[in-house]
């Protein structure tokens, strides 16, 4: 898979049905970001969130030795949210 075809991949994903399925994504983050405070007891904001979820799918990656293209996919895909949650757009 090519570079832009990772990012398309994880554009369609996140602009498409997701947003139906989970609510849009600051949204959701906010709602993870309460969750995950209120567990830890310690301030945890959205961009926290898709920080977090991209560790977790780098994680994943170190796990099956980088061979999962969802994983890729799927950083990408935070990295955008998060770009645009940390930067004011959402």
């Amino acid at each position: 898979m090519t570079r832009e075809e990772v990012l398309e991949k994880a554009k369609s994903i996140v602009n498409g049905d997701r947003d139906q399925a989970y609510g849009k994504p600051e949204d959701n983050f906010a709602k993870i970001a309460r969750l995950w405070s209120t567990y830890l007891d310690e301030h945890i904001g959205r961009e926290d969130v898709a920080i977090m979820m991209m560790l977790m799918k780098i994680a994943r990656l170190a796990s099956s030795e980088y061979q999962s293209m969802d994983s890729w996919i799927d950083i990408a895909g935070y990295a955008a949210c998060g770009a645009e949650i940390a930067g004011g757009g959402a």
